[in-house]
């Protein structure tokens, strides 16, 4: 009979689990704004009248804010050739920024940072206020002297377009053509299906 470590097979299994979460930390691709997707955000819009709507495009973590606004511009253009409209003005828009920051702890003893998984901390007596806990994380000058500060943003795009048929007249300089749009952004587009699993 053959006995499987379990240590072994624990580690395998955290393993696995690290490279699917890896794989899944992607950027938003240009999908409808779904609940429950394997990778949040993505697009939608409301109708504000027959040829008005508003088009919003969230990313997720992972996705810049020039791939947001083109994903919005995109789907500004196939909305309106889905009505069977012709070319586009953008009424008004805002790019939303949610930003937050983290601040991580650069552990580094006089031994160097090869022990960097184990964070140690410390119970001593003080006398003048009793016992206390020491820990890298309470920013004292022992050990725990340096730190990275770490911003994470989160874009979304919203914008009113107002849908037109026929040619573009020469004095409309903010006209978006449809069909110029989507050939000009087709290359930059990311859908789902070319992700594999995430």
């Amino acid at each position: 009979m053959t006995f499987m470590n379990p240590l072994h097979t624990c580690r395998g299994l955290i393993l696995a689990a690290f490279a699917v979460l890896a794989a899944c930390a992607t950027p938003t691709p240009y999908q409808p704004d779904l609940p429950g997707q394997r990778v949040s955000g993505g697009f939608s819009e409301e109708r504000l009248a027959d040829n008005r709507y508003r088009v919003t495009f969230t990313g997720n973590c992972f996705t810049s804010r020039e791939r947001v606004e083109g994903y919005l511009l995109y789907r500004s253009a196939e909305l309106t050739l889905q009505k069977q409209y012709d070319w586009f003005v953008i009424a008004d828009r805002l790019v939303e920024r949610d930003a937050r920051t983290f601040e991580e702890y650069n552990y580094s003893p006089y031994w160097g940072s090869a022990y960097g998984y184990w964070r140690p901390y410390w119970d001593y007596y003080d006398p003048r206020i009793g016992w206390r806990r020491w820990h890298p994380g309470l920013r004292e000058p022992f050990w725990a002297d340096r730190v990275t500060l770490r911003t994470v943003e989160q874009f979304t795009a919203h914008a009113e377009i107002v849908m037109h048929r026929g040619a573009v007249p020469g004095n409309e300089e903010r006209a978006f053509v449809a069909r110029q749009v989507i050939a000009d952004l087709e290359s930059t587009i990311e859908r789902p299906a070319e992700r594999g699993t995430c």
